[in-house]
């Protein structure tokens, strides 16, 4: 499933931003790859760990993006951003 996310920025919000930018939207669209390719290196990272030192886990580790992500989605053990900030402040 694809997110579409809109931002709505002020008349003098756009103006301070065009001050510095040519173009508001390509770098809102830069911003967010740049984002989401600094959590992917995280979840790789860490995942890889986990999974390597996971003594029942004997599959091969995806090499590639969408698989990698499915089949670590897919693991009773995982968590988003969202469910370890709850455990968290349970404890």
């Amino acid at each position: 499933m694809a997110k579409t996310i809109t931002v709505e920025i002020s008349d003098t919000d756009e103006k301070v931003m065009l001050n510095d930018l040519l173009d508001i939207d390509e770098w809102v669209q830069l911003a967010v790859t740049g984002k989401i390719n600094n959590c992917w290196k995280r979840m790789q990272q860490n995942w890889t760990n986990q999974l390597m030192n996971d003594e029942s886990f004997t599959d091969p580790i995806p090499s590639n993006k969408a698989d990698f992500v499915k089949l670590i989605t897919a693991r009773s053990d995982y968590k988003d951003r969202a469910a370890r900030d709850k455990e968290e402040s349970a404890v």
